[in-house]
């Protein structure tokens, strides 16, 4: 599995729970610099962090992808929009959530979220509505 990081790295704590999780093992992870111009339109930017990702097309749509997504909504949106484009279905997603009580603050991982199974089920609501 490959990890596209466009967080805080991750630490190895936090390796381990992905790949027990996921119950496989971590190929790679490419660490991707988010940084956003809030003065300046985000699609030029994003297609410039898109442009950052050493991934073949043939990787976007056959290697095993995870995403730890960037923490400010807008380029989230955005980013699975433009993942669901490339990949042709929505990526897993990671959820880190505050480590209760520790100091200094640590994030452990609370699960891992598979998008196109959301929308999978969401689409099945649908059909089910309209009958």
């Amino acid at each position: 599995m490959l990890i596209l990081n466009f967080s805080h790295p991750l630490t190895e704590q936090q390796m381990e729970q992905i790949a027990r999780l996921t119950a496989e093992p971590i190929e790679q992870v490419i660490q991707v610099a988010v940084h956003f111009d809030n003065a300046l339109p985000f699609l030029p930017q994003l297609e410039a962090l898109m442009e950052s990702v050493p991934l073949t097309a043939e990787q976007w749509q056959n290697a095993a992808l995870l995403i730890n997504p960037p923490s400010l909504n807008f380029i989230t949106a955005l980013l699975l929009a433009e993942l669901h484009g490339r990949m042709g279905y929505f990526p897993a997603i990671l959820r880190l959530r505050p480590v209760e009580g520790a100091l200094p603050p640590r994030y452990e991982v609370a699960e891992i979220l598979n998008l196109q199974s959301v929308r999978e089920a969401a689409r099945k609501r649908r059909y089910a509505a309209e009958r």
